[in-house]
């Protein structure tokens, strides 16, 4: 049951016992020798709080203001790819119960659901992630799909010039024609009989929003085909002025960087290693957040993003600097564990874990979390 998970590492083990060993490395795994992927997390360990005592917390309040949309808590759902791989219900089912639990969904361009799919499913709001494709008559239309979709904001990953070199995956082979798998791949599957089973009568995965006009599936390769390495700031001034809106760029670990997004036109900072899955041995994201802060102005909304696994997580990355953070295996590890439900449990486990947080280091109000909670060794 769901509700024996108590921490989000429950339901990381609960994903782990349903999902076929090759999945679960998609899902869990990062670049190389998962250096930064490791450091993400225990960067967090490594933040001393300072509690404040006889404050009135009775009442916390956790609302805030993002991307220009008012949301319960600082926590929503970060654009990840091919969540249908994850359970069949995917990307839609994560939409519904981020809107249940009062936050953004961000959708990945590379979705297995497309961009009018998923706006149909949930009337929470919504953000699209944009890789700035090689085919830029394309790029555009994507940003324009979500406009007409409603979607709030447009978020630009930027680190991604090339993907990663995720060992794990790679050993295992899932991205090569089937034909092609080692046969700890077919034997991986065939020790998860009801994952697999769960599979029967679902649509062949694929990467929707680049379907043709006739609803044909694209080239298993589009996405790796349509990776631009040459993009630079000019592209995102041009998508800044295109897009006219709350505009995000995600993957910034630079302070210099984080100037220059907002000279071209974001309104918010993403500070991200994507989960470590792109360059092993970049620093964690929190530990470059103070310093990213003090590179812009006050008006430029600074998010958390990659190795929140706890509601004390999001508190530490509020006293470094972000105004929220943003989370993808979470949820996906509810995902896994049990649909729509295992997301709605991750998201009432962080949002619980902060609310604690928030009391016993005596702050009532997201205003009154900032680096004075924070040890100056």
């Amino acid at each position: 049951m769901l509700d024996d998970c108590q921490s989000i590492l429950d339901l990381r083990a609960r994903a782990r016992r349903r999902l076929p060993v090759p999945v679960f490395n998609i899902l869990d795994g990062g670049a190389e020798s998962e250096v930064t992927l490791r450091r993400n997390t225990l960067a967090f360990d490594r933040m001393k709080l300072v509690p404040r005592c006889l404050v009135d917390v009775d009442k916390v309040d956790t609302s805030t203001r993002l991307l220009g949309q008012p949301i319960q808590w600082p926590v929503y759902c970060s654009p990840t790819g091919s969540s249908c791989l994850f359970h069949r219900e995917g990307e839609s089912a994560v939409a519904r119960a981020a809107a249940r639990a009062g936050t953004l969904y961000g959708l990945s361009t590379a979705s297995t659901q497309s961009i009018e799919q998923v706006a149909a499913a949930s009337d929470g709001p919504k953000i699209f992630q944009l890789y700035i494709c090689r085919d830029r008559d394309l790029t555009r239309q994507l940003m324009e799909r979500a406009r007409r979709s409603g979607y709030c904001a447009l978020c630009v990953t930027v680190d991604t010039a090339v993907v990663g070199n995720c060992d794990r995956e790679s050993r295992d082979g899932l991205f090569t024609p089937w034909p092609q798998w080692p046969l700890r791949t077919y034997l991986a599957f065939a020790r998860r009989p009801a994952w697999s089973l769960s599979r029967l009568g679902a649509r062949r995965l694929t990467l929707a929003n680049f379907a043709d006009p006739q609803g044909r599936p694209p080239p298993g390769d589009i996405f790796r085909r349509q990776l631009d390495p040459s993009i630079t700031w000019k592209d995102i001034r041009e998508v800044a002025d295109f897009w006219k809106g709350p505009l995000a760029i995600k993957g910034i670990m630079s302070p210099a960087d984080a100037s220059r997004a907002a000279d071209a036109g974001a309104t918010a900072i993403v500070v991200s290693n994507h989960g470590g899955r792109q360059l092993d041995g970049a620093a964690a994201s929190i530990e470059v957040v103070p310093d990213i802060k003090a590179a812009v102005s006050a008006e430029t909304e600074i998010i958390l993003d990659s190795g929140v696994r706890r509601g004390v997580h999001v508190l530490k990355a509020l006293a470094a600097g972000a105004k929220a953070c943003s989370i993808g295996r979470p949820y996906l590890y509810g995902l896994s564990a049990g649909g729509e439900a295992g997301v709605t449990r991750a998201l009432s486990i962080l949002r619980s874990e902060l609310e604690l947080a928030m009391r016993l280091a005596g702050c009532p109000d997201l205003a009154s979390i900032d680096g004075t909670l924070l040890s100056v060794d």
